[in-house]
């Protein structure tokens, strides 16, 4: 396989990802070909590496303010978690892994990639420590159980931002209940990358009630 061939990036990411592109061009190697004989991305999505993950990733990473505190639950291969931490440096990243061969994985990426503004902690959400403006989360679990692992972690005052998919508002209409019971308020539904990509990446965002 020419994996340089496989995941050489699309226009649109030159302006997502601005002088940081060399760095998530790496990265992409770095899925394409440990992620994969690791078992963390499915050979099928290397052609795909770009659009459907770093880019859908990447394009809320511009909505986030300056020089705020992240968790990625759930972050398995570092998606959205490295992603942000490659597009916004100002950003501090934690990622959230239970499993030992992804962290494993996650550590050698952050060394690789020189990236100092991320520290990856093993574990499940309900056993980390400490509080967060911002904790996202992507492709791990249903909006109820994100809401349930994700909101003790958001600082009161902070959000909650979940990489959804087209049923992001039927989510929210079956979560409520578990969303208010875990502390949130206010959640709704977000587009970012509307005019850049064809398909635009939705997040639902959860204010952590003061």
């Amino acid at each position: 396989m020419d994996v340089s061939r496989e995941t050489s990036p699309p226009p649109e990411a030159a302006a997502i990802f601005g002088g940081r592109l060399d760095v998530a061009r790496r990265y992409a190697d770095l899925l394409a070909t440990e992620g994969v004989v690791r078992g963390l991305i499915g050979p099928r999505e290397v052609p795909r590496i770009w659009t459907r993950h770093l880019i859908n990733c990447a394009l809320p990473a511009a909505g986030l303010p300056t020089g705020i505190s992240v968790a990625d639950v759930g972050s398995g291969a570092g998606l959205p978690g490295l992603v942000w931490a490659i597009a916004r440096p100002d950003v501090r990243l934690t990622l959230i892994e239970p499993l030992l061969r992804r962290t494993t994985f996650l550590s050698e990426a952050v060394d690789q990639l020189g990236l100092s503004n991320v520290e990856v902690a093993r574990g499940r959400a309900e056993e980390v420590a400490g509080e967060y403006d911002v904790v996202t989360s992507r492709a791990v679990a249903s909006l109820g159980k994100l809401a349930r692992w994700s909101l003790p972690l958001v600082r009161s005052g902070g959000q909650m931002w979940a990489i959804k998919g087209s049923s992001a508002e039927e989510e929210i209409a079956e979560s409520l209940a578990a969303i208010r019971a875990a502390g949130g308020t206010n959640p709704r539904v977000a587009s970012y990358g509307e005019g850049v990509v064809e398909t635009p990446t939705t997040i639902v965002i959860i204010d952590k009630a003061g």
